[in-house]
């Protein structure tokens, strides 16, 4: 019962509200006013107030009797969320039209920082779910179970989606491209080789080419960032597109051709041996005492000149 009642409150009851409603369903009878606050809990005198709202939203219905008393039977739960959701999508249609019409143009693009895994992971969920036209993804199996419902919706509804998934995926969804080159575990072959890390993750999500996320995970700890700001989009953009021309290019020329590339060439060696600094960089910002840019210092020390 308490859950229902959360997610009534969330589309728009009051907890009143949403407790009188459920006990005039559970019940499976008429009820009055008296029995709704003995058995909801709703205040006996508000009780009257809160069910004459259920009313006036068409929630619920008066019954009178003979004896001039009134009972309340409730709108059957099928038709009120079938009558909600009928609301929400005009709320949505109407504000899709009226909020760009009012937004005024940023003056600075700004870097959100987010502070948790929590957080990173809701803000991609919102990137993912509002991509219209196209979608990049760097992602890890530990995020893409969470993400690929919303990925696969991106893709029924037309989004041409590019994931770069790391290891092997359980359920492709959209263009996917597992990440085969250099493997990821490590790369024996070469000194200076280094592990990319599955404890030390970073994920990336960029919608339209207009919204990017940038996040990572590091033993237990995460941080991330969020903007709109077109050249820290194309940059993340860039560089999942850049990763997966390098997956299709190993397929295509074969992965002992392009270990030996790699294993031969001064300046891809050069590039092999600063593999460690990703995941050292992830590792440095989930330390304990690390404040990401932008972050507020800690208690009683100056703020710096915040310059995002």
């Amino acid at each position: 019962m308490r859950d229902v009642v959360e997610q009534l409150q969330r589309l728009g009851m009051s907890g009143y509200e949403a407790k009188a409603y459920v006990t005039l369903v559970g019940a499976g009878q008429p009820l009055n006013g008296y029995e709704v606050a003995k058995r909801s809990g709703v205040p006996r005198s508000t009780v009257y107030e809160t069910l004459g709202k259920l009313v006036t939203k068409g929630a619920a219905y008066e019954l009178r009797g003979s004896d001039d008393a009134t009972d309340y039977l409730p709108l059957p739960p099928r038709s009120l969320l079938e009558r909600m959701r009928r609301e929400f999508t005009d709320s949505i249609e109407s504000l899709e039209v009226a909020l760009p019409a009012i937004v005024a143009p940023p003056k600075a693009y700004l870097i959100h920082n987010l502070k948790d895994a929590g957080a990173l992971l809701d803000r991609a969920e919102d990137v993912v779910a509002g991509a219209r036209g196209d979608l990049f993804v760097s992602i890890w199996p530990q995020e893409m179970g969470l993400l690929s419902p919303l990925i696969r919706r991106a893709v029924e509804r037309g989004v041409e989606t590019s994931v770069m998934h790391f290891g092997t995926a359980r359920e492709p969804v959209g263009n996917l491209y597992e990440h085969r080159f250099p493997a990821p575990g490590g790369v024996p072959e070469g000194e200076g080789a280094a592990k990319e890390d599955p404890d030390h993750r970073l994920l990336v999500v960029v919608g339209d080419r207009r919204e990017a996320l940038v996040g990572g995970f590091a033993g237990g700890t995460a941080w991330g960032v969020y903007t709109e700001d077109p050249a820290v989009v194309a940059m993340a953009v860039e560089y999942v597109r850049q990763d997966i021309a390098l997956q299709i290019v190993a397929g295509r020329v074969g992965h002992e051709a392009m270990r030996e590339i790699w294993a031969t060439d001064p300046d891809l060696r050069r590039f092999l041996s600063e593999r460690d600094r990703p995941a050292a960089l992830l590792r440095a910002a989930g330390a304990p005492g690390h404040r990401p840019y932008g972050s507020p210092p800690p208690h009683g020390a100056p703020a710096p000149h915040d310059h995002t």
